[in-house]
């Protein structure tokens, strides 16, 4: 039988081979871009909001399978949400990412739940969490890049 962390590889491996929504969107409503020095990793998120529903999302890039596969997940995870709660994924996720007392639910995040164990890796966790900081800098339509050093 498979192990929870034998799943969580498995999502991820699938989300860096076959990118979700990895597309330039010409009539993005906000975006913003990203870039982590260390890593290398580097994208653009694209918004389309119409009366504050999130209606659709896209990226375009290249990076480690950390965050190509983050940033692919992030784009199912907020497609149909409100602004305020993706604003709220954001805060769940950087929690999950960065914190070691994290209280969140993992298994209520679902596929986004396989980013859980990059924690136990510090060198990893800006590759993950570069995405959600471009998300956060896009909601609020912020014009500087999003950096992770």
């Amino acid at each position: 039988m498979m192990d929870l962390n034998d799943l969580y590889r498995e999502v991820i491996v699938d989300h860096n081979r076959s990118p979700r929504n990895f597309r330039r969107m010409e009539d993005a409503t906000r975006s913003a871009d990203g870039h982590n020095p260390l890593c290398g990793d580097k994208l653009t998120l694209y918004l389309k909001v119409n009366d504050g529903v999130i209606d659709d999302v896209s990226f375009e890039g290249s990076g480690c399978a950390i965050s190509v596969a983050s940033a692919s997940l992030l784009t199912e995870s907020v497609k149909g949400k409100t602004v305020p709660e993706a604003e709220r994924l954001f805060a769940t996720m950087h929690a999950l990412l960065t914190r070691d007392d994290a209280t969140v639910d993992v298994a209520a995040l679902g596929k986004l739940g396989a980013l859980s164990g990059v924690r136990e890796f510090p060198a990893r966790v800006k590759c993950a969490s570069l995405c959600w900081h471009t998300l956060d800098a896009a909601l609020h339509r912020q014009s500087e890049p999003v950096r992770t050093e």
